[in-house]
C-alpha cells in the first residue's frame, strides 16, 4: 500500500509517503508562509522526488483535527483536491494521535498529546506506548490546563508531554515529575500520519470532513454578541 500523509493542523506543514510500513520520504517546513502557499507545492515536489504520480497512490491520509481551524481546512481541502480526480480513498487521522506517535518508542510511558487551544484550554488525549503500538486511554477533548494536571498527576514521571502545548503544560506539571519530549519528537509529522493510516478505514474524498472539538473563535464571539443582544 502506497500512502501519502499530509499534516497542516498547526504552524508547521509536512507531507510524507509510506509504503507497507516503511517511510519512503518526508518534507517538512515551518516558515511564516501560509499552508495554502506551501502545502501543495511541497507535496508535488515530494512525489516528483520519489518518481511517483498522484494516480499511483493507494490512499491519502490527513490530520483532520483538532488544531488550527484554518490549517485543518487547508489540509483537508488539499487532500480532497488530490484524491477526487483519481477516486483515491482517504483516511482521517486524529492530530493528537499523530502527536503521540512520536513517543511510541517510550514503552510503558503515558503519552500526553496536547495542543494549545487558547483561552486557558488545550486540546488533549492520553495514550500508552504499548508493545504493539499506541493504546488510547481517552478520547480527543478540550480541557483546561488545571483539569488536565489534576487528572494526570497520578502518572508522575511516567507522563511524557508532546505537542505544541507541551511546554506550556510542563511549566505547571514538572513539579510532580512530568517530562517534556525532545524537540525532534514532540510535534506531529506527516510521516506519522502516513504510517498510522495502514489498515485504517477510508472514506471517499467527498465524505472526508474536518473534525472540530469546539467552534472557531470568531463564531464563539459572534454567538456571545448575539446572546448579549437578546439579553
Amino acid at each position: 500500500m502506497l500512502v501519502l500523509g499530509i499534516d497542516a493542523s498547526a504552524g508547521p506543514a509536512s507531507a510524507a509517503v509510506a509504503q507497507d510500513g516503511r517511510l519512503l520520504g518526508e518534507f517538512f517546513v515551518n516558515t511564516k508562509q501560509t499552508h495554502s502557499q506551501t502545502l501543495l507545492p511541497m507535496t508535488e515536489a515530494l512525489l516528483s522526488s520519489l518518481d511517483l504520480a498522484c494516480k499511483d497512490l493507494d490512499s491519502i491520509a490527513v490530520t483532520h483535527g483538532p488544531g488550527s481551524f484554518t490549517g485543518i481546512r487547508i489540509g483537508v481541502a488539499c487532500v480532497k483536491g488530490i484524491a477526487f480526480p483519481f477516486d483515491i480513498p482517504c483516511c482521517a487521522i486524529s492530530t493528537l494521535e499523530a502527536i503521540a506517535y512520536g513517543g511510541l518508542c517510550c514503552k510503558g510511558d503515558i503519552l500526553c498529546a496536547v495542543m494549545d487551544a487558547r483561552c486557558g484550554q488545550v486540546y488533549q488525549a492520553l495514550f500508552e506506548a504499548g508493545e504493539h503500538g499506541l493504546v488510547r486511554l481517552t478520547e480527543d477533548r478540550a480541557v483546561s490546563i488545571q483539569e488536565l494536571g489534576e487528572e494526570c498527576r497520578e502518572y508522575g514521571e511516567r507522563l511524557l508531554l508532546l505537542g505544541d502545548g507541551a511546554a506550556l503544560c510542563h511549566n505547571e506539571f514538572s513539579i510532580w515529575g512530568a517530562r517534556l519530549a525532545p524537540e525532534n519528537t514532540r510535534f506531529q509529522r506527516a510521516g506519522s500520519v502516513a504510517l498510522l493510516a495502514a489498515g485504517r478505514p477510508t472514506v471517499s474524498a467527498e465524505e472526508l470532513l474536518p473534525m472540530y472539538l469546539r467552534m472557531p473563535q470568531a463564531e464563539r464571539e459572534l454567538k456571545a454578541k448575539q446572546e448579549q443582544g437578546k439579553g
